[in-house]
């Protein structure tokens, strides 16, 4: 795959994702090399679906620790059981968040964050890192984030 997304910017969500998905899992297919499969899942992410911050956080010595990421400086390092991504890596599932303000002990990383989605990955039943989304819209996340993003990071590995 050429590395430029065809990118459907009028499409309803479902419709990008369906683009934009199978864009990303080509891109990614072949390359053994984590760091650089989650930093182009970053870019493309944000890029095709227009988010404040897409990033991953990986399982390193007891907590998250931040790994490739598009947009605004982030957290360097999150506890299990902390914010969303804490409580994503401890209850190995997905968490969306409408209302970043109204979530119990929310780390605030940037004041522009509005509403969030968090999807753990998942390897060989151990959650081994976690992809944080992030928009600067409230409630801009849904099933169909859950569905599509699942997906991605069941691809992954």
């Amino acid at each position: 795959m050429a590395e430029e997304l065809q990118i459907l910017s009028t499409a309803d969500k479902k419709a990008q994702y369906e683009s934009l998905i199978p864009q990303i899992e080509s891109l990614i297919t072949g390359e053994t090399d984590l760091v650089a499969n989650l930093a182009n899942i970053s870019a493309a992410l944000k890029q095709g679906m227009n988010f404040f911050w897409v990033g991953f956080y990986m399982v390193k010595e007891g907590q998250l620790v931040l790994g490739p990421f598009q947009g605004p400086i982030a957290c360097t390092r999150i506890n299990k059981g902390k914010g969303v991504c804490g409580s994503a890596w401890e209850n190995a599932e997905t968490i969306i968040v409408p209302d970043v303000d109204a979530f119990p002990g929310h780390i605030a990383c940037s004041s522009d964050s509005k509403s969030e989605i968090v999807v753990p990955i998942i390897k060989d039943g151990e959650v081994i890192g976690v992809l944080d989304v992030d928009s600067s819209e409230l409630n801009n996340f849904d099933e169909v984030d859950q569905v599509y993003l699942e997906r991605l990071m069941k691809s992954l590995l």
